[in-house]
């Protein structure tokens, strides 16, 4: 199968119902994106997919085959990834950390639909979770992004 990942074409060869997480991961070596749950309940493996925030552990590859798919490797190499990592390191968002690549993955994810997002939007979007609590941090840096 071929995949598109961060504006490169990849072959893998790989059972059809493989997650994309662990196609990027351990096929790829694109280690940024993390597993957290496996169920698509915490966030930590969202990569976009068309535009769209995306849980990458339980999205089969077979379902994105054809699709553009950027993960965090390639978030700054897009304008509005880079504001959201420029605010992110700004506001001092991160912690421990670990989650952090899929809060910038769905915050790009998040401006790049809704430039200007309003405190709802931003509360609707940001759902990934932090064990940390930096979800303060988090809107803040959302904002700050919206405004640059």
């Amino acid at each position: 199968m071929e995949l598109t990942i961060n504006g490169t074409k990849h072959q893998v060869d790989i059972e059809p119902d493989t997650p994309l997480l662990w196609v990027l991961r351990d096929e790829l070596a694109m280690t940024g994106t993390k597993y957290g749950c496996g169920l698509a309940q915490c966030g930590a493996c969202t990569v976009l997919v068309d535009g769209q925030a995306t849980r990458s552990c339980v999205t089969p590859i077979e379902s994105v085959v054809g699709a553009d798919i950027m993960t965090i490797e390639a978030v700054a190499d897009d304008p509005v990834g880079q504001k959201v990592v420029e605010a992110w390191v700004a506001n001092q968002v991160a912690q421990c950390g670990y989650c952090q690549s899929g809060q910038v993955m769905a915050a790009t994810a998040l401006l790049k639909q809704t430039p200007k997002p309003t405190e709802e939007d931003i509360a609707g979007a940001m759902v990934n979770l932090c064990r940390c609590g930096t979800y303060n941090a988090i809107a803040a840096a959302v904002r700050d992004a919206a405004q640059a």
